[in-house]
């Protein structure tokens, strides 16, 4: 067992220096963020700068705003001498080796002998970083490199050097994944270490088809991303969100520092590359790359006239029917294809993969550290040795190609064998399976994780399962990104044009009792989520006795978008834990919780992360919280055999404090503020209105206490009638036209 790092200082406060430092602070760490004093006004000037620049950021850099307090800002003038205190010293300032050395050379004079040193560079040799340090300072050094954005990106990439200790080395991987949340890989010291030196063969690929092959930039996006499950931005996109700048001092340092890499060519950069960034045409940055907006459409570069042009028609035959696919079917389908997408996907497939596998072992001595860095790093679904697997013809086409293979490629690179839970009941959208050890596992399998009527359905099966045998308990979640969508909204829109109010009713009752039967059941039920969780999928979440959620989780009350209101149960919590946060029942201390909770839900807020969904009230104060959410199920798992062990007691049903017409009134102020505001439309506001009736509890003239049975009735009675609005049912079927929510 190693002992973790509590106080760690970040040298350099540059867009990855600021973000690094952010997301140590957001585990929990004591972080000292330093940079050089500025030349003139307050010597913090500058680190401040930059600090203020990282907290701008879009997504955010920090779990909740509180985590700001660990990060202690500072500068190499006056404060140097804190890294005496420290546990690791990350090194992130510009990328110049003789800066680098000075720096260390100066930290080497300061620092503990048993403190780590680590430099996050991305294209300097490691190794010469260290050069000329003491051999105690070297065997404590190691390349630490995080992927930009560091708090959502997985990938840590650690490059030691000869001389790094392999206990420093272990303690930093033991670190990165249970600490950091991270999905950790160890690099050679060579150029680009592993994800980018592949990232970057595949993104020159892509481009040289765009100015040698006749491939458009649409075409080519279309068929690098999420086609192949990868990400939409796929291969322009992602170049003009890198920086074209970049990209070509990339490539052209890799050029520079691989000479004996047999496929060195393909990182001499297309002229045209260096025209664009001579002209500032940089990207996302600058606002025009290899894409343009302009009076809200989205133009993209033609290579032969230099204009930003709409795109012209896609000419690669019938995709349709291959994106409807499941991956791997349409990986193969594709690489079959005849045409011009199968061309492009077979010549760009050989290469990435011939290429990948002539660079083990120099960037990597286990084929499986490239998948994983491509799928940590990049968002890659599939890495490289998976696709060569699933394609199996990989051998002989690259013979047909004439192109060399090393030695030791023998595929498979996976074994085939794999261990699969026990199905105990499923239907065609939702399975519940047997983990072992007396605890059961639902599973929703709809597109989105929406909860359909045969979720519901399954829900119903899986409780008398587990309440009529000998089961321990039940763990709700799932593989996916995210954990639910919420309700299946088609089916909602459907229910809604047909105006039968009895059975939307009917349904919505329905879907309270079942997670009123959750919430009480009497073997213990525990969620596991991550990513997004909203609507339904919410309500669900809050009904469950237990959480388990990864520190990535995106919960909230969004039902006002589609132009309704929470209706299972949402509402209902919500005014419970508003009440119960209060120090007193009585009208003054609850609703200033109120109101908070109120201003939540009208305006559809999604927590950020799990730590603000507790702030936020979606989740409870001892709900488990993951670093690494991949763990989730296993830790649910062990949280109900606890509760199990511990002799489990469901919770009891509370009467709930609500604050009647007064505090209505109240809500309803803060509503009408918002629309003259210009922040809430008048539906918005009539909506606000209704989460305002039930939060309150409806009619009561005077704060009450009532049962939870009387909120949800009040739930349902506001819920049914909203589906039969027309500006309801507008913003429904805008959001399942468009998959973005209508402002009517």
């Amino acid at each position: 067992m190693f002992k973790p790092f509590q106080t760690v200082a970040v040298l350099g406060a540059g867009v990855m220096g600021s973000q690094i430092a952010a997301h140590l602070a957001n585990v929990g760490l004591t972080v000292h963020l330093l940079d050089i004093a500025s030349p003139t006004g307050s010597k913090n000037d500058l680190v401040e700068g930059a600090w203020k620049k990282a907290l701008k950021l879009s997504p955010p850099v920090l779990f909740t705003e509180k985590v700001a307090r660990r990060i202690k800002l500072g500068n190499f003038d006056e404060h140097f001498d804190r890294l005496r205190q420290v546990d690791w010293v990350i090194e992130a300032v510009v990328e110049d080796l003789q800066i680098k050395q000075q720096l260390m050379e100066r930290l080497e004079a300061v620092i503990q002998p048993e403190t780590l040193v680590s430099t996050n560079t991305s294209g300097i040799p490691i190794r010469w970083i260290a050069k000329g340090r003491s051999e105690s300072f070297r065997k404590r050094f190691l390349g630490t490199h995080f992927f930009n954005p560091p708090r959502y990106l997985k990938l840590l990439e650690l490059i030691p050097t000869q001389d790094t200790d392999s206990l420093v080395l272990d303690r930093m991987k033991w670190f990165g994944e249970l600490y950091l949340g991270k999905g950790v890989v160890i690099a050679k010291d060579t150029p680009n270490f592993i994800a980018n030196r592949i990232g970057m063969f595949a993104t020159l690929l892509g481009i040289k088809a765009w100015t040698d092959q006749g491939y458009s930039i649409e075409e080519i996006d279309t068929l690098t991303g999420t086609l192949l499950g990868r990400p939409k931005s796929a291969t322009f996109r992602t170049a003009d969100l890198v920086g074209l700048d970049t990209l070509v001092a990339v490539a052209d340092h890799l050029y520079q520092s691989a000479p004996h890499d047999e496929h060195r060519e393909i990182f001499q950069v297309p002229e045209i590359l260096r025209k664009m960034v001579a002209m500032g045409m940089l990207g996302a940055k600058t606002g025009q790359g290899f894409y343009k907006k302009q009076q809200g459409q989205i133009l993209s570069l033609n290579p032969k006239t230099f204009a930003y042009e709409a795109a012209p028609p896609l000419n690669l035959g019938e995709l349709n029917q291959i994106e409807a696919l499941p991956l791997r079917d349409r990986i193969r389908t594709l690489y079959a294809s005849p045409g011009r997408a199968g061309d492009f996907f077979r010549q760009t497939t050989l290469g990435m993969l011939n290429y990948s596998a002539h660079r083990v072992p120099e960037i990597a001595d286990d084929p499986q550290d490239i998948d994983r860095a491509m799928r940590w790093g990049f968002g890659w679904e599939m890495g490289v040795f998976e696709l060569w697997d699933v394609l199996e013809t990989m051998v002989t086409d690259m013979q047909a190609a004439q192109m060399s293979l090393p030695t030791w490629v023998k595929p498979p690179f996976y074994s085939t064998v794999s261990v699969e839970k026990k199905v105990v009941w499923q239907n065609a959208e939702a399975a519940l399976l047997d983990m072992g050890e007396g605890v059961l596992l639902y599973e929703f399998r709809s597109k989105g994780n929406t909860l359909s009527n045969k979720v519901l359905e399954g829900f119903a099966a899986a409780l008398s399962i587990l309440e009529t045998n000998d089961y321990k308990g039940l763990v709700i979640g799932n593989k996916s990104d995210h954990f639910s969508g919420g309700a299946n909204l088609a089916e909602m829109a459907m229910m809604a044009q047909t105006g039968d109010g009895n059975a939307i009713a009917s349904l919505i009752l329905e879907f309270q009792q079942l997670l009123q039967r959750i919430h009480y059941f009497p073997k213990p039920i525990v969620a596991a989520i991550q990513g997004r969780v909203l609507g339904g999928g919410c309500e669900l979440v809050m009904a469950c006795p237990k959480v388990v959620a990864a520190a990535e989780t995106y919960i909230g009350l969004v039902e006002v978008g589609v132009g309704l209101i929470p209706g299972a149960g949402g509402l209902m919590r919500m005014a419970s834990r508003a009440a119960e946060r209060a120090a007193t029942e009585t009208p003054s201390h609850v609703l200033p919780f109120l109101r908070t909770e109120f201003e939540t839900i009208a305006t559809a807020k999604v927590s950020t992360s799990a730590a603000e969904a507790q702030i936020l009230g979606f989740l409870p104060q001892d709900a488990r919280i993951l670093i690494n959410g991949e763990h989730r199920l296993e830790v649910a798992k062990a949280e109900v055999l606890h509760l199990d062990r511990m002799g489990y007691v469901p919770p009891h049903n509370p009467s709930i404090f609500v604050l009647g017409q007064s505090g209505r009134a109240a809500l309803e102020q803060l509503a009408y503020v918002y629309e003259q505001g210009g922040f809430a439309s008048a539906y918005d506001r009539y909506l606000a209105s209704r989460i305002a009736f039930v939060l309150t509890g409806g009619e009561l003239t005077a704060p009450a206490f009532v049962s939870e049975d009387y909120l949800l009735q009040l739930e349902q009675e506001s819920f049914v009638p909203l589906l039969s609005q027309e500006k309801t049912q507008a913003r429904m079927m805008h959001l399942l036209k468009t998959k973005k929510p209508l402002r009517n």
